[in-house]
């Protein structure tokens, strides 16, 4: 007899278990559709929609399109920032294994920016800050600026010689050592012209420390 029972066990339970998948399948459904605004009908972007009590979920696409397999039964929440929270649940006698809706948001108050009201300014104020209101420099002025004398002898202390420059400084000190050579070079501490374009440099401000 327990032999018996033991084989009706055997025989019944793939039965049993073909049965479970079955019913298992039944219940997967493929849950899609579109995130739209309640009040323009545009599609929201990356919006959460997750299965409440699980740690299962999915974001909408730029367009607000949206796909995510659930079970029948499973209650599905969407959220997003500046809108209100919306809890759908799929409908457990649901015939097929597809389901797919428009799932509209209303725009939460709480989310949206604060205005500042202030009071129109007086004439006088509105001539004080137009005055006294900084404008930033354009390219063109910029480009002027840095083409002034006194910024390309500053720009020319900082920036590194190229190739050409450093080869051309070179020659003229070659230069200047073969044509004295065998004799003392001239000082310019003596000279006149030498001295009348220190004086211009120091009234131009050259030597000044622009940190």
């Amino acid at each position: 007899m327990k032999k018996y029972l033991l084989y009706l066990i055997v025989l019944s339970a793939p039965c049993s278990l073909r049965a479970q998948f079955d019913k298992l399948k039944d219940s997967v459904v493929q849950f899609y559709g579109v995130v739209m605004t309640a009040d323009s009908l545009q599609g929201i972007p990356s919006v959460s929609i997750v299965v409440k009590g699980q740690h299962r979920g999915t974001l909408s696409n730029e367009q607000g399109v949206f796909s995510i397999v659930v079970m029948k039964g499973d209650e599905i929440e969407f959220s997003s920032i500046g809108y209100k929270p919306k809890l759908v649940q799929v409908p457990k006698n649901l015939e097929g294994n597809q389901w797919s809706i428009i799932q509209l948001l209303v725009t939460n108050p709480e989310f949206l920016p604060a205005t500042i009201i202030r009071p129109r300014p007086t004439r006088e104020q509105f001539e004080r800050d137009f005055v006294n209101t900084k404008v930033p420099d354009d390219e063109i002025e910029i480009a002027r600026q840095n083409n002034d004398a006194v910024k390309r002898r500053v720009l020319a202390r900082g920036l590194p010689s190229d190739a050409r420059e450093a080869a051309n400084q070179f020659l003229k000190q070659s230069a200047t050592k073969y044509y004295y050579q065998g004799q003392n070079p001239p000082q310019n501490i003596f000279n006149p012209l030498a001295w009348a374009d220190f004086i211009q440099a120091w009234k131009r401000g050259d030597f000044k420390n622009n940190n």
